[in-house]
């Protein structure tokens, strides 16, 4: 009895040792399990778009739990370790086993590895030896205490080789048989949980019999064991074995690589992408850019945006980005180019909200200077009074810089360094009215994010690339009001316009799109950016080497893919837009936008912003005191003692008349003034120019640039003066102050116009020593 104690106290005794050992060994030497799997992108599907290999080259991708199936835990926990879920990392009766079993035939005749302790081993590779295994079994138990079983499981998933330089089922899936775990057959699952015990001898696409063969003999042991329906297990007898090696998934590669460099450093990144679509639009633009190669146009980029969510929906950077003739690898959404006149639609915008224009408002169309910077139309022609609607609609380039001038430029800027414009952020100090027109740097997404906001009633979104983002509240900024949206919008609908895309073999819907086109200058890229009420697309076509093409527009090379792209996307063609409450319609003066005055015979509808809107009478016609024969005109000074009537007269804006008088086009105005009036003899007129004078010769040095000063003689009754220089507009100042310019080498013709209408023009020669 005494003998049998002191066994037990001493079993006791020995197992608090060896805990106490354990406690020990597992504070010194803990067991530090280091991630180093490869990084893969998925799509919002989570179908993989691109894979990574990890630090070692090797191919180990992540197998999340819940893309273990009951089928996959089920098969490999029978034939691994049928006990897996009991014991504590070991399994002290197959231990006993194996080393009978060995003793018995003086040979390893069997294994009693647990699926623990072969995590222990592929997480620490070491020598088969005893002492190894020891250790071995220690590390089993550490596993069992710092995870979970399933997380075990996931681990041995995701370690397990598979021969060559692939590691875990999801690797071995994915570049094996091109399908993730989840979508497994019992098939595929058996003889994917064979072939990491020969990995050589049973080599997919080389041993494919082979596997069979063997996949079939578990198969059947499966099914003495009741492990699954016997229907089920009779399909995977009979599932042929197809099995290669693939090459990893490289798909949505300019995409993939944005996500790598910009975004969630997590070992699976779940992206917004939707690849079927990516895949469409990646076709698409490969067969079109083939179309343009005859041009000498060999690039184009796409991006594709849901409305609602602000997620990214496609992204294509290239025609091909494997072509290295053509710089493939180039991604052309973040590429900075010139958008040309695609940011004309917020310039029109914000002189909405900012009141100074509404849609009907008639805008001066004709040559002019802002301070030596003089912008043309890009047909180098004018076309007098334009209402803002048509300027738009027929992409104007000299009304867009006039409403730019009346709204400010830096605050243009301003509010596009705020919507994330990263070049313009660098260049917001050098930037000036040439914005309007493309004198700026911009990126196909950030020109794509601003469009989105006009067809999300103006709210401006940033764009979202994963899934995670997504899933986080995100950042909403009023970029213009919804009324100025819903007017752009509306005019960005209009068919009647040069940008219509005359080449688009898909245009049955195009009444559904609101889209603006934009050439750079030089014609070397092309833009066009549509959306409806589910989608923006953006496009841009060109040569990243910057070469222009005389052929190159964005109405005859961006606007056709936009169109065919939209025609491919669903979408529901009765959900427009609707105009929002805040706007409201009034009646204007056909000739001027304005509110009608009593001499206004033809009126329009117009829409307007309450409170906001401009809220000026009409003047476009002015009344003359003129003779009986109307060939005289008379002002208060000189109308006594003559008979006289009054009629009404255009009152064009003074750099209008300019034009039409430069251009020798007729227009009604006032007869002469009369010759005998005192006020004009004694005042030299009621309007001379005092300096320059008629025909004076200058002799300047060139490296001096020595200005001329501009020095008008006007009558009282006169408050502002407009000078024109060789026929453009140069600045605009008040009647009692001068102006400045530096000329033109030879012959330049100075005309002043003051606010009555009245002009007068000098010539003077220049000549630089």
């Amino acid at each position: 009895m005494k003998t049998l104690q002191k066994y037990i106290l001493f079993l006791l005794y020995s197992f608090v040792c060896l805990i106490v050992a354990f406690i020990f060994l597992h504070i010194v030497f803990p067991f530090k399990v280091e991630d180093d799997y490869s990084r893969f992108i998925t799509d919002r599907n989570d179908q993989i778009l691109h894979a990574y290999l990890n630090s070692s080259d090797k191919w180990r991708m992540k197998t999340d739990l819940d893309e273990i199936t009951p089928t996959l835990k089920k098969a490999i926990v029978f034939k691994e370790d049928k006990y897996f879920y009991q014991h504590f990392g070991i399994n002290p009766i197959a231990i006993g086993r194996a080393a009978f079993n060995n003793i018995i035939h003086g040979k390893r005749t069997s294994g009693a590895s647990t699926i623990t302790m072969q995590v222990a081993r592929l997480l620490e590779p070491k020598k088969r030896t005893y002492l190894n295994k020891l250790i071995e079994m220690f590390r089993a138990i550490q596993l069992e205490i710092k995870f979970s079983k399933d997380e075990i499981l996931q681990l041995y998933l995701n370690l397990v080789p598979y021969g060559g330089n692939i590691e875990g089922v999801k690797a071995a899936s994915v570049m094996y048989l091109n399908k993730s775990p989840g979508n497994l057959s019992l098939a595929e699952i058996t003889a994917l949980s064979i072939i990491p015990n020969r990995p050589t001898s049973l080599q997919p696409g080389k041993n494919n019999t082979l596997i069979v063969k063997e996949r079939n003999k578990w198969l059947s042991r499966f099914k003495d064991a009741n492990l699954f329906n016997d229907e089920i297990i009779q399909d995977a007898l009979e599932e042929p074995f197809n099995a290669y090696r693939h090459n990893a998934p490289k798909k949505a590669p300019h995409f993939s690589r944005r996500i790598i460099n910009n975004h969630s450093k997590s070992i699976n990144t779940k992206t917004t992408l939707n690849i079927e679509l990516q895949e469409m639009f990646e076709e698409q633009i490969k067969n079109y850019s083939n179309k343009l190669s005859s041009f000498n146009i060999h690039n184009a980029a796409v991006i594709l945006i849901d409305n609602k969510t602000s997620e990214v929906l496609a992204y294509v950077g290239s025609s091909d980005f494997y072509s290295s003739k053509d710089g493939g690898q180039v991604d052309g959404i973040q590429a900075i180019r010139s958008p040309g006149s695609t940011l004309k639609p917020f310039v029109y915008a914000k002189g909405f909200d900012s009141g100074v224009i509404s849609p009907k408002y008639k805008l001066t169309d004709v040559p002019v200077t802002f301070s030596g910077y003089s912008p043309t139309n890009f047909d180098d022609q004018y076309r007098g009074l334009v209402s803002v609607d048509e300027a738009l609609a027929q992409s104007l380039n000299v009304p867009a810089v006039k409403v730019l001038e009346k709204i400010g430029s830096k605050n243009l800027v301003q509010q596009l360094e705020q919507m994330g414009f990263d070049q313009i952020s660098k260049d917001k100090n050098k930037l000036g009215l040439a914005v309007a027109l493309g004198g700026c740097g911009v990126a196909l997404d950030e020109l794509s994010t601003l469009y989105a906001a006009f067809a999300n009633n103006g709210i401006y979104k940033p764009l979202l690339y994963t899934m995670e983002e997504s899933e986080k509240d995100q950042m909403e900024t009023e970029m213009v009001s919804p009324e100025a949206a819903f007017m752009i919008t509306d005019i960005l609908t209009e068919l009647k316009r040069p940008d219509f895309p005359q080449y688009s073999s898909n245009i049955a819907n195009i009444h559904n799109i609101a889209w603006k086109t934009g050439t750079s200058y030089g014609r070397k890229d092309a833009w066009s950016i549509g959306y409806n009420h589910e989608y923006t697309l953006g496009v841009w076509v060109g040569n990243f080497s910057a070469e222009g093409v005389p052929e190159l527009t964005g109405a005859d090379m961006a606007a056709p893919l936009l169109f065919n792209l939209f025609s491919s996307l669903e979408s529901n063609a009765k959900n427009w837009y609707a105009a929002p409450d805040g706007l409201k319609y009034r009646w204007v003066c056909s000739e001027t936008g304005m509110k009608p005055s009593v001499n206004c015979e033809h009126q329009i509808m117009d829409y307007f912003i309450p409170l906001v809107t401009h809220n000026k009478t009409c003047n476009h016609m002015k009344q003359v005191m003129v003779n009986v024969e109307e060939n005289v005109s008379y002002c208060q000074h000189c109308i006594s003692n003559h008979p006289y009537k009054i009629n009404l007269t255009e009152n064009y804006p003074s750099d209008l008349i300019t034009y039409y008088e430069s251009e020798n086009i007729p227009y009604d105005k006032a007869p002469k003034h009369n010759p005998l009036c005192e006020k004009m003899q004694t005042n030299n007129g009621l309007l001379s120019i005092v300096s320059p004078l008629e025909e004076i010769k200058y002799l300047l040095q060139k490296e001096d640039n020595t200005e001329i000063m501009l020095q008008s003689h006007v009558s009282n009754d006169v408050e502002e003066v407009f000078w024109y220089v060789n026929d453009a507009f140069y600045e605009k100042v008040k009647s009692s102050e001068s102006a400045f310019f530096e000329p033109l080498a030879g012959r330049n013709k100075i005309t002043c116009v003051d606010d009555k209408g009245r002009t007068k023009t000098v010539n003077i020669n220049v000549q630089f020593l």
